[in-house]
């Protein structure tokens, strides 16, 4: 049986980064422009957003589990990303205490998981510093509201708007980087 480098995998499916960027992007943008927004509707904007990342990072580490070697730890992302969705839909009227830990551990877990993954060795040298600054800005997420929690619901919506502004921009950049990295006549083609 053949098995595909990890930067084909990456190259492959660098759209599902993309649309996991632009997901991100857009949650962020909701979550800034309209503070106002009812607990209710922020757990369900989180709920979501949390329950399809998770799905759509399981169904890509099943796809490659044969050809990459560290396809696991994507596993564990997306199981986590959708057992926190999940949670958020079983209890609408959670309270802004319950809805800010169940961000933080979901911030911290996918924050370690991704700084793991970037030091792994599974990808090129160029491309890991995106990985790693998305697991960094995810766990100073968690750890900034497990630090303040009473920083009050308009706080936390405007933190984890611009988190996931910038976690989005973040994808976003490394789906393009996947995307070009082994094109024929790009700079950095192997």
């Amino acid at each position: 049986m053949k098995t595909i480098p990890s930067t084909q995998v990456s190259q492959r499916y660098w759209w599902t980064l993309g649309l996991r960027g632009l997901l991100a992007v857009l949650f962020g943008l909701v979550a800034i422009l309209w503070p106002g927004l009812t607990l209710l509707v922020l757990v369900s904007l989180f709920g979501a957003y949390a329950l399809v990342d998770g799905v759509m990072a399981v169904v890509v580490a099943f796809q490659e589990r044969r050809n990459a070697r560290l396809w696991w730890m994507l596993l564990i992302e997306g199981l986590v990303g959708i057992a926190i969705g999940v949670l958020t839909f079983l209890w609408p009227a959670i309270t802004v205490l319950v809805l800010l830990y169940l961000i933080v551990s979901w911030a911290i877990v996918t924050g370690l998981l991704e700084i793991a993954a970037a030091f792994s060795g599974w990808l090129p040298g160029t491309h890991k510093w995106t990985l790693a600054l998305a697991g960094a800005v995810s766990i100073l997420l968690g750890v900034l509201l497990a630090v303040r929690p009473g920083a009050g619901l308009l706080s936390l919506v405007w933190l984890i708007g611009i988190y996931a502004l910038i976690f989005g921009v973040l994808l976003l950049v490394r789906a393009f980087q996947f995307r070009h990295a082994f094109q024929p006549g790009v700079a950095g083609s192997a």
